[in-house]
């Protein structure tokens, strides 16, 4: 058989030969470093006999795949290591992952001190040295082998196998693991490691079965490389949301109260109060909207008009029907709703009395705007609103602030004539990228044209042409406006296409911060026409926008971006005044008097600590500027200025110091860290 390489070489056997022999034939090194080979394009592992032709690539931890196998190995020697030091433990799945590997365990939760443990003992398999042999067993054989090793969530997981599927082993000296691989050949080529936290979760993802404990960890090859990545993890820890959003009571959340719905400390609110305050009066008196205030629930019915009940009733939070088993079988699969021209046949429903808390706020303002006759001239009517929305987000979707079940989104409809779509379009995008620009975000995000399947169309209104018309009409917009940006199948609403914009948490998760949506049924659907030139009633085109998007998860995003070093003007506390001792107390008072007449937040730290304390504190909670206020400062009317950004900044008339943070408010800038700027320039 003749084997060839990925350099175009060939190599000539005359018996068959696993991957790893041929890697050995070409060289001793390579067959050391290699973690698994590809097979004609498809990944197998080493242990993998060739018998015919094929062209081969031996891959190295370089590869995705090698760091795949390598990680792999590295949580089955965690989950030996785990046994041999928990007995009692249940295996559950271990699995590699980007960024490294984890394994859940049915075990109690553990300390930084128990994993510390383990990794000594992880240490001792790998010095050991175990090869690993791969193996098969016939279903039944399988499952009485993990019973008898007292191991359920295997057997579940081996009788949820198809019938016919192979049931594959490693073991490594006396630790068997039922997986699919592929692994390194032994253990001993692990080289560097470190098991990083330890988490709940439920098993199989599913918050109705038990809570285990998973361990994650990374490894590498090479030491350099996993402190990189430790380092990194650091980062990430100290911008992590989640947890330096406590820190600096900025939010908080309660059991009692309920997951997903997070408490606003006073700082966390203000900013969010400055975010809202911005925005609306962009919207208001810059972009041209007008401003609605609409309920918090409806009933169903008003949600059956545009089939929203239909596609999203499983994710609202439902108030009056004492039996949800009842409520879901009072809709009629067969019965088709095509809007208010059918409310005759929904306003009498069993579950017409059944109130929900609103997920969207499209259908309400449909109404405002159909309150009153609209002819052309009200074209295009922009209608603005913060609302509260509220989703029943599964339990394991939830994080922090990025996924909560009550949130408030900078939302929006522009009811448009079809001559005036392409341009409120571009509009609203022009607006997106401002508020983005003004917040610092811009660099951080992708655009994305999410469009429907039509591999699945029972899920969308209408039909592959009216798909295809919209599709293509938002295509030459986004083309037009020059944005680089991917399309997603399945991602689009039902009723239509969309513009993501997309942003990434310090994990790695992307999420959507803002959307853009064309929508080309819903008018037909609720009634909605205007007056055109001619007489005639015609349906207008409506856009659904935010301009920021979610406030919650804006916050979050921007707690994750300046590591809680935020610019100025969102600040909650954007000076604090140190006198040096109680004697300038009264000066203290007239410099605070004349900051907050000029719109500034500030503070005064009236404690008895020593100056050098007070700053460091002021310094640790991330406060922009510092005033010390001395004897010279109250005679010269004048600040001694310090700031986060630059240092010391000397002694500044009163005047000047008010002057220049109010410029740096109302213009809203992002003023850089000079400091540290300073320091990589003389590096």
């Amino acid at each position: 058989m003749i084997i060839t390489l990925k350099d175009g070489s060939t190599r000539e056997y005359g018996e068959p030969m696993s991957i790893y022999d041929i890697a050995k034939d070409i060289s001793e090194g390579l067959a050391r470093v290699a973690c698994v080979g590809e097979v004609n394009g498809e990944v197998k592992d080493l242990r993998t006999v060739i018998d015919s032709d094929c062209e081969l690539n031996i891959l190295t931890f370089d590869s995705d795949a090698g760091k795949h196998a390598y990680r792999h190995t590295c949580s089955h020697v965690l989950a030996e290591a785990v046994l041999n030091l928990y007995p009692k433990a249940k295996l559950a799945i271990g699995p590699s992952i980007d960024t490294g590997f984890y394994y859940d365990f049915d075990m109690p939760p553990l300390t930084r001190e128990d994993l510390d443990k383990i990794e000594k003992e992880m240490k001792k398999i790998i010095k050991k040295g175990d090869r690993l042999e791969y193996f098969t067993l016939p279903r039944e054989e399988a499952i009485q082998m993990m019973k008898d090793r007292e191991e359920p969530y295997k057997v579940e997981l081996i009788e949820d196998l198809p019938e016919g599927e192979t049931i594959s082993f490693y073991q490594q000296g006396d630790f068997i693991e039922l997986c699919a691989g592929p692994h390194l050949m032994s253990t001993k080529q692990i080289k560097e490691f470190k098991l990083t936290s330890s988490s709940g979760a439920y098993w199989r993802g599913d918050e109705h079965n038990k809570m285990l404990t998973r361990i994650y960890g990374t490894a590498y090859t090479k030491k350099a490389d996993l402190e990189e990545y430790l380092e990194y993890l650091a980062d990430i820890k100290n911008r992590d949301h989640n947890r330096l959003g406590r820190e600096m009571d900025l939010f908080t959340t309660v059991d009692v109260v309920g997951q997903g719905l997070p408490l606003f400390m006073p700082n966390g609110t203000k900013m969010i109060q400055k975010l809202q305050r911005w925005i609306e009066d962009l919207e208001d008196y810059e972009w041209g909207y007008v401003r609605t205030r609409t309920p918090l629930m409806a009933k169903s019915t008003l949600y059956k008009i545009s089939d929203h009940w239909y596609h999203y009733k499983d994710g609202m939070f439902l108030l009056g029907y004492d039996n949800l088993e009842d409520l879901n079988n009072t809709e009629d699969a067969s019965r088709e709703i095509h809007g208010v021209q059918d409310l005759k046949m929904i306003e009498n429903d069993a579950d017409s009395d059944v109130y929900a808390l609103r997920p969207m706020t499209c259908p309400f303002q449909y109404y405002v705007y159909k309150a009153r006759q609209k002819s052309y001239r009200d074209l295009p009517y922009r209608m603005a609103e913060t609302s509260t929305l509220f989703r029943n987000e599964d339990s394991g979707e939830m994080h922090g602030l990025t996924r909560v079940r009550q949130f408030t989104i900078s939302e929006g409809h522009l009811v448009c004539t079809p001559e005036q779509i392409d341009e409120e379009f571009k509009n609203c995008v022009r607006l997106a990228k401002y508020c983005l620009t003004t917040l610092g975000l811009e660099e951080d995000v992708t655009y994305r044209m999410s469009k429907w399947d039509p591999e699945n169309s029972e899920k969308y209104l209408g039909t592959a042409e009216d798909w295809n018309r919209v599709e293509d009409a938002m295509r030459t917009i986004l083309d037009e406006i020059g944005l680089d940006y991917t399309e997603a199948t399945g991602e689009a609403a039902f009723y239509g296409p969309k513009l993501d914009i997309q942003a990434k948490n310090v994990y790695g998760k992307e999420d959507t911060m803002i959307t853009i949506q064309l929508d080309m049924f819903l008018a037909e659907r609720y009634d909605m026409y205007y007056i055109d030139k001619d007489g005639s009633k015609k349906r207008p085109y409506i856009i659904h926008r935010t301009s920021m998007g979610c406030y919650e998860r804006t916050l979050a995003w921007l707690i994750e971006k300046y590591a809680g070093n935020f610019p100025t003007w969102l600040c909650p506390e954007q000076v604090r005044i140190l006198p040096i001792s109680d004697k300038y107390d009264d000066y203290a008072e007239k410099v605070f008097r004349e900051l907050r007449r000029n719109g500034v937040d500030v503070h005064v730290d009236h404690s008895t600590e020593r100056i050098g304390y007070k700053i460091r504190k002021a310094q640790m909670e991330k406060i922009p500027y510092m005033l010390v206020l001395g004897a010279k400062e109250e005679e010269e009317n004048a600040v001694s200025v310090r700031s986060r950004f630059a240092g010391d900044e000397g002694s500044k008339p009163l005047s000047e110091f008010v002057r220049q943070i109010v410029e740096e408010i109302e213009t809203k800038a992002i003023r850089k860290k000079e400091v540290e700027e300073k320091k990589k320039r003389e590096l």
